[in-house]
């Protein structure tokens, strides 16, 4: 820290994943001083621990786009980092199955992806090959993927936080970023306990990306619109139905990947997500409701031309809220024997899924650049797998406009 004493290099806003990678990625040179700013009275309390806990491939993401290419070095980043912190994890690959010969040309499109994304070991798998890996699960056909895994990624964020401390980072709760503004050669960041100055200030607000920007003085060209997803957990006597972790083929006009299985580090399986809309940026079960986010989401363009492209699978995946019958037999088409006293109501989650103005769902993680900041825009999955690269990236842009 130079000068005075509340003058930082870098002011990092959000203590998610992405937030703690950052400011830990920005300590290497050790000749930067990084102060951590959370909203929340803990760490990492939204979508990096309201999670399935998958370690994703890289599977889906369209080639030379920064999701594809973080998603990659980020689960290699990952999987060695669990291995020096010593925590549980296990790279047990996944299958994305194939139930209706409409699908079949895209499950042979997703095996391209993935070479193209330098995935390592993915094959098809006729029906026979199929039923040797997961007897209960039906399809045609399949694709094997075993550069997936799981992983607790609030553990993943406690050892991140460790380390940052270790590095000297100032790591500062329950302080909530109200705007920015320039002063001379610095910024003044203007908090719920005060203002601070700092040359540099990035932004990996998630949930509020675009409202932290907003306050700053960006337009963020977009809005964050947050949809719940929802799971079920198999009951222990059930839990032998599933394997691996079993996804269906998904909509390929959607970032969604549909409601599937997941083994999690501590032997439960998961069922889901769905997609619902939130109707709270925390919105974590259907009676959360904020007028403030409901008032700024139907004042948004974009929200009415995402909802008049989308209505049709909207109202499915509130189908299957309302409706543990609906929602089973979505799981049904994987796993024909899963009954609904099967299953019981888990977790949930929040993505803060970024939309445009033409009401188009944002697919590639977003950053915007100026003289004096980087605003993470929109970092929904895979950016807990991709949590470390982002965090170098990241970085490396901000001590670019430090030196400036």
């Amino acid at each position: 820290m130079t000068g005075m004493q509340s003058l930082y290099d870098v002011a990092v806003v959000g203590g998610g994943l992405v937030g703690l990678a950052t400011a830990l990625a920005l300590t290497d040179s050790g000749r930067v001083s990084v102060i951590l700013l959370e909203a929340e009275d803990r760490l990492a309390t939204h979508q990096s621990s309201h999670n399935s806990g998958v370690i994703h491939s890289g599977l889906y993401y369209q080639p030379d786009t920064l999701k594809a290419r973080m998603c990659r070095e980020g689960r290699d980043a990952l999987f060695q980092f669990c291995a020096d912190e010593g925590i549980p994890h296990r790279r047990d690959g996944k299958l994305v199955v194939a139930t209706r010969p409409a699908e079949l040309a895209a499950l042979a499109q997703l095996e391209g992806r993935g070479r193209a994304n330098g995935l390592t070991g993915v094959r098809q798998l006729g029906r026979e090959e199929l039923r040797e890996l997961e007897p209960e699960v039906t399809g045609l056909a399949a694709l094997w993927v075993p550069e997936t895994g799981v992983v607790d990624f609030a553990q993943v964020a406690g050892a991140l936080a460790r380390r940052v401390r270790s590095a000297g980072v100032e790591i500062r709760t329950s302080t909530r970023v109200l705007g920015a503004r320039e002063d001379g050669s610095a910024l003044v960041v203007v908090t719920s306990s005060g203002e601070l100055h700092a040359s540099l200030l990035v932004v990996c607000a998630g949930l509020y990306a675009d409202r932290v920007a907003r306050s700053c003085g960006v337009n963020p060209g977009m809005m964050i619109i947050p949809f719940r997803g929802e799971y079920y957990d198999l009951l222990p006597a059930r839990r032998g139905l599933v394997r691996h972790l079993i996804y269906p083929v998904p909509d390929p006009g959607l970032p969604f990947l549909g409601v599937h299985f997941t083994r999690t580090i501590d032997g439960r399986v998961h069922a889901g997500p769905n997609a619902v809309l939130a109707l709270k940026r925390e919105g974590y079960a259907r009676t959360d409701v904020s007028a403030r986010d409901v008032a700024e989401m139907v004042s948004f363009v974009g929200f009415w031309r995402m909802a008049a492209r989308h209505w049709r699978i909207g109202l499915t995946e509130l189908t299957r809220s309302l409706s543990k019958q609906a929602f089973v037999r979505a799981l049904q088409r994987l796993v024909p024997n899963l009954r609904a006293g099967d299953v019981v109501p888990a977790g949930s989650g929040v993505r803060a899924q970024a939309v445009d103005r033409s009401g188009q769902l944002i697919g590639d993680f977003r950053i915007a650049e100026g003289k004096r900041w980087l605003h993470l825009l929109n970092a929904p999955s895979p950016a807990a797998t991709a949590c470390l690269s982002i965090g170098s990236y990241i970085a490396g842009r901000a001590r670019v406009l430090l030196e400036r």
